[in-house]
């Protein structure tokens, strides 16, 4: 896992990559319907956001990826229900089953 220093460190290439003064395609902004290269301290604001975006991301990408994956509060709790009245009410229930299988595919870090 990399650290919040370490993520900037390589934000700041891929910033940097960016710019046209280094080959780059730019990044721009729309101000007053006019497009402009972004100015020197909206880069480094950029760099900034992309190291804690990419921070968050590493952290925190396996509970987005769970709650995509856990599908709705109905359908878990139909899956409930069926198991209850199977006297499935442990670890050999469907429910059991599907939140295991997308806590295992999505672990913490």
């Amino acid at each position: 896992m990399a650290t919040l220093e370490e993520l900037t460190v390589t934000a700041q290439a891929e910033i940097d990559a960016k710019k046209t003064a280094n080959g780059g395609d730019g990044m721009f902004a729309q101000v007053n319907n006019v497009r402009r290269e972004f100015t020197e301290a909206e880069y480094d604001q950029a760099v900034i956001d992309k190291a804690n975006s990419d921070f968050d991301q590493q952290e925190n990408g396996y509970k987005t990826a769970r709650q995509e994956a856990y599908g709705s509060i109905g359908d878990q709790l139909d899956l409930l229900y069926h198991d209850m009245t199977a006297s499935k009410g442990d670890k050999t229930g469907e429910w059991y089953k599907a939140i295991k299988a997308v806590k295992d595919a999505n672990p913490k870090p």
